[in-house]
């Protein structure tokens, strides 16, 4: 039985019928945060309630322990000059590993007030950091500290890459989750998991047009989703967003059609494409990593 389902003529020709669902490792209690170093060949991602990353190598198939404990990271990406960029529930922050193995601070407040718990993360091709801030981390002790919110709101912040200085680009979501830019860097999707606390609050995609200076407007709904939440997401080199969901991995056309669907066994929380070609998209399933190639390639950078 095949593991893609067709919702959309043009889903057609974005996958293979006979393509399989590989799992690559099954021994996680949340798995999230997918990030792909293509000198290296290899994947790092979050077991965030474990309190640890783990790092599959690509050309032997094995996994190991890439650090723990990890500060209850969540949300990985890679920069401009092939570092970890890592949001830390535990730390409450954004963390940066430099090539020589120290993790530097980028952002762990806003106004002299802790962030709550940084959840994920992306670097635009100017450098600077964009990154949500829910209460996830401080919900509870499962995936990082209980704690009170200092800042009283879940925001969304930019980094500025010349000084440091942490801004507000959105402030009305209840729980922004994951982000991306198009290919083109004009357009930012951020997902809001308010359900994951309220029942009447959002559950999708919304659509920003990203200014020269860094400012964000729009911010209309770009997709509901039929099935739990959305969380992390990429796109491909058309525009396309493949994005986490309860019953698997959603495809969306830019004109926010639903055009097909990657059936995995397990809720999922994050993708990321990876590869030689940057054709395979490695699926992040709850206690597993699992992975599916594609006739689509992701963008250059995550």
């Amino acid at each position: 039985m095949s593991i893609f389902e067709l919702y959309d003529p043009r889903f057609r020709r974005l996958h293979i019928a006979t393509a399989r669902l590989d799992k690559l490792y099954s021994e996680c209690r949340w798995a999230e945060g997918p990030a792909y170093f293509p000198a290296g060949r290899y994947l790092v991602w979050s077991d965030n309630p474990n309190n640890r990353m783990l790092r599959f190598d690509e050309c032997s198939g094995q996994v190991s322990v890439f650090r723990s404990p990890s500060n209850y990271s969540n949300g990985n990406t890679v920069d401009r000059s092939g570092r970890l960029v890592s949001c830390e529930h535990g730390g409450r922050r954004v963390s940066r590993t430099e090539f020589d193995g120290r993790v530097i601070t980028i952002a762990d407040n806003y106004d002299g007030k802790r962030l709550n718990s940084p959840n994920d993360v992306v670097v635009k091709s100017d450098g600077s950091i964009w990154f949500t801030d829910p209460s996830y981390g401080i919900d509870s002790d499962y995936e990082g500290h209980k704690a009170e919110s200092e800042q009283k709101a879940n925001r969304v912040y930019r980094v500025d890459p010349r000084n440091g200085a942490v801004t507000v680009v959105a402030d009305d979501f209840v729980q922004p989750n994951g982000l991306a830019f198009s290919p083109d860097e004009k357009i930012l999707y951020i997902v809001d998991t308010g359900r994951t606390h309220r029942d009447d609050a959002p559950a999708h995609i919304r659509k920003f047009v990203v200014s020269d200076d860094g400012k964000l407007s729009g911010g209309a709904v770009f997709a509901d989703c039929t099935a739990g939440l959305f969380d992390g997401f990429r796109l491909d080199t058309a525009g396309r967003i493949w994005t986490s969901a309860a019953d698997g991995v959603h495809c969306y056309d830019p004109d926010g059609t639903l055009m097909g669907k990657i059936r995995v066994p397990e809720i999922v929380a994050n993708v990321c494409f990876g590869g030689e070609k940057r054709n395979y998209l490695y699926i992040c399933g709850t206690t597993s990593l699992y992975g599916v190639r594609l006739p689509v390639n992701g963008v250059a950078q995550p």
